[in-house]
């Protein structure tokens, strides 16, 4: 198994950055595809982003494309989320997840999580 572990969360102001980090340990980071989800007060987890095993392959959901960049660092076991130009409505809990064997936006191809990290942009 893979334990996952999330920081970088913070409160922000709109039009600023933060930079997500999700440290991996118990496996190679690069046996997994890694995604970012993130739930907000009363709504189900959604899709962020996602990055393939050996990370030449992204997805992007609409809401992040051209702001938000993920990235891996298979030697440091550790996946990023560089997050531009928030906005109040990017305001929510972050989770990093990872995959064995599957790789795309849905919550059921990962099969860890970590504890999330809370992001909140304030207007």
């Amino acid at each position: 198994q893979v334990q996952l572990v999330e920081s970088g969360g913070g409160l922000v102001q709109a039009g600023g950055s933060l930079r997500l980090s999700c440290a991996a340990s118990g496996q190679t980071l690069s046996n997994y595809a890694m995604a970012w989800f993130r739930q907000a007060p009363g709504k189900e987890r959604s899709f962020v982003t996602a990055i393939n095993w050996s990370g030449g392959g992204t997805l992007y959901a609409d809401s992040a494309k051209g702001r938000f960049a993920i990235s891996r660092d298979n030697v440091k076991n550790t996946v990023y989320l560089q997050m531009n130009s928030l906005k109040p409505e990017d305001t929510a809990i972050y989770y990093c997840a990872a995959s064995r064997y599957k790789w795309g936006r849905s919550v059921s191809m990962y099969d860890y999580w970590g504890q999330g990290t809370q992001v909140t942009v304030s207007s």
